[in-house]
């Protein structure tokens, strides 16, 4: 036992250290800028008598100017070559699907019941995780889910993430007056439904998007994957000069409603709802005066060579050979580790100092004087503004919530996206995100931290910088519903778990 928590211990430390090396690989960036402006203030403060009498030396001393002149074009190079190059968020679309898809609590026990799958402490099951889940009466379900008994297709199944993919899309075009022959990279990420042609396949097909394009689909990474491809689109965008990219984010639940009666695999039936976003992404500098948002950070922690956190999200056959997307107990013990390796990685490259200092201080109290504190949990409201929490059910937002000390409005957002939406898996912070827009409450100079957690299992954070204040884009997924919130949540007993 004392082993395993050693081993924890240093594990943290670990991650505390990569924070630290991802801070201090800028520091050649930041040198150089220092220097280039101490040359600019002693400049400003010379005389123009000063000036004659260098231009008469260097008149007669060509090897330094050489050499002065190799220098500047050296540290000119060096400096073009190493600085980083600013992704910026251009807009965001989220996908609000039509009314007569909206799916109220009556409707679903009536359908639970009519559809004949379940035996009667599944249709109770399913009754108290709806009661307890905090989503509204006003999240969508496909079409195919409206009826009894289920009838799944692979039309309809395309037909669900398509209208899904391609709703979103239209808004973002519109919006940003972006032709999609101008899109240069692609980054589709749908965990469970992975057809042949591709999802990104469908995309080029539909916008007749160009030849050459960087197309990607991601499968399989669970909620957090929405991260995961900007992550993919940034390095890509680093290494492909003024071009933008698209990153769709959705999940697809016609193809994977559960119909059997194992309880671990009936939860995402009652919780996960239509829905899907995507994100215009540039490195083209011109795009900084229109762009919302600047992405500073992304840090991604994967828990998977565990097995505990391999297992705890674990797609498959149950005993009468059904297919489901089995959530183990061991999940809410996983997520917290993984926020915290997360949370250590991040820290230092968004931490105040003196946050930092705290840290250390009861850190090496601990380490090397054996005293008997707690560990120093830091502020991370100092560092941020906004937080877009993953949506995927109550208890995970209650856990955030206490562990990061946050107040009821840092997670509002998450809290009204999920009842307002349900869990719509990797999208679900990009309507967190177009809530807060919504509000007014985005102002210049904000920080906002996106986390998600997904199968794997996976922590992800994504750090992005308001560039001006931010106004909800056209036609955005709470244009109907946002004078209705806040709503107050009716307080109930147990929590309802789901990544």
């Amino acid at each position: 036992m004392g082993e395993e928590v050693q081993m924890r211990q240093s594990v943290n430390l670990k991650y505390v250290k990569l924070g630290y090396h991802h801070l201090i690989t800028n520091l050649l960036t930041i040198c150089l800028i220092l220097l280039m402006v101490a040359g600019a203030v002693e400049i400003a403060k010379t005389n123009p008598e000063d000036i004659r009498h260098l231009w008469i030396h260097l008149r007669y001393n060509l090897v330094s100017v050489t050499i002065c002149f190799a220098v500047v074009i050296v540290v000119s190079t060096v400096y073009t070559m190493t600085r980083p190059h600013p992704v910026y968020l251009v807009d965001h679309a989220c996908y609000r699907p039509p009314d007569h898809l909206k799916m109220n609590y009556a409707k679903v026990q009536e359908l639970v019941r009519l559809n004949g799958y379940f035996d009667d402490s599944s249709i109770e099951f399913q009754r108290k995780i709806l009661e307890n889940a905090c989503i509204g009466e006003e999240a969508y379900m496909p079409e195919v889910m409206h009826h009894a008994p289920l009838r799944v297709t692979m039309v309809a199944a395309r037909e669900e993430t398509e209208q899904v993919m391609f709703g979103a899309l239209d808004t973002l075009f519109a919006n940003t007056s972006i032709k999609p022959k101008d899109i240069g990279i692609l980054v589709v990420n749908c965990s469970l439904f992975n057809p042949t042609p591709s999802l990104s396949a469908t995309i080029v097909n539909k916008f007749k998007l160009r030849g050459n394009i960087k197309s990607f689909n991601l499968g399989g990474m669970g909620c957090s994957a929405g991260l995961i491809a900007v992550d993919l689109a940034k390095d890509l965008l680093k290494v492909h000069g003024r071009t933008y990219a698209v990153v769709v984010s959705t999940e697809n639940i016609t193809n994977n409603g559960y119909t059997g009666n194992n309880k671990s695999m009936l939860l995402p039936n009652c919780l996960f709802r239509v829905g899907g976003a995507a994100i215009l992404l540039s490195n083209k500098s011109v795009d900084r005066s229109r762009a919302k948002y600047k992405l500073k950070h992304i840090v991604r922690t994967h828990c998977g060579s565990d097995d505990k956190a391999y297992r705890c999200v674990y797609q498959e056959q149950d005993d009468a050979g059904l297919i489901g997307v089995a959530l183990s107990k061991d999940l809410m013990a996983v997520a917290p580790r993984a926020l915290k390796t997360n949370i250590s990685t991040l820290g230092p490259l968004v931490l105040p100092m003196s946050e930092q200092l705290l840290f250390f201080v009861k850190f090496a109290a601990k380490k090397f004087f054996k005293a008997k504190v707690k560990p120093y949990i830091p502020d991370f409201k100092l560092a941020f503004d906004h937080f877009c929490i993953h949506a995927g059910g109550r208890a995970v937002i209650d856990e955030l919530e206490k562990n990061l000390q946050l107040t009821t409005l840092h997670v509002e957002a998450s809290r009204m996206t999920l009842h307002r939406f349900g869990n719509t898996s990797s999208s679900s912070i990009w309507y967190e995100l177009a809530y807060i827009e919504a509000k007014g409450r985005m102002r210049k100079g904000h920080r906002v931290w996106q986390i998600a957690f997904g199968s794997g299992f996976k922590c992800n954070s994504a750090v992005w910088q308001a560039l001006r204040n931010v106004k909800p884009s056209n036609k955005s997924a709470w244009d109907d519903s946002i004078d209705r919130y806040p709503v107050k949540l009716e307080q109930v007993k147990g929590t309802t778990n789901l990544i």
